[in-house]
């Protein structure tokens, strides 16, 4: 089975504010082991940040003025992506602004879902500890692993 780790950084929190992609960061397994296979990008994404945004991630505008944007980055990560099981921690977050950069490219193409299934990890967290922290941060130390 063929499975990509996703994550990104955003300029905000919310696509219907016109925030957008500034990171896409991608490793692939096959059969649950590292490959060596990933895909990452910085994108400039022809806005600037939320300061609060910047506080959380540490990527400012002057660090992507020279950067690709997304249109140049899109095919080749919807390549990376088709056919394969995506795992991304809050789902939703990711997907909608994947999605809202992919719809502003072409308002009836391939979406996310069209392309990969999704599992949210965050809704496992939930499930398996209820009532409890559920960010990576959290689940880390939970877990003991070194982040």
């Amino acid at each position: 089975m063929r499975q990509i780790v996703l994550d990104t950084e955003t300029t905000g929190l919310e696509v219907s504010q016109g925030h957008r992609i500034i990171e896409i960061g991608c490793v692939e397994l096959q059969n649950r082991r590292l490959t060596g296979r990933h895909f990452h990008r910085y994108i400039n994404p022809e806005r600037d940040i939320d300061a609060g945004a910047i506080e959380v991630h540490g990527i400012t505008n002057t660090f992507l003025a020279d950067k690709p944007v997304f249109a140049s980055v899109a095919r080749e990560f919807r390549e990376f992506i088709d056919g394969a099981e995506l795992i991304i921690h809050n789902a939703p977050f990711d997907v909608g602004f994947l999605n809202g950069e992919l719809k502003r490219l072409d308002a009836k193409g391939l979406l996310v879902e069209d392309l990969s299934s999704v599992v949210d990890t965050l809704v496992m967290a939930r499930e398996r500890h209820p009532g409890q922290r559920n960010s990576l941060d959290a689940l880390c130390g939970r877990y003991g692993v070194d982040n």
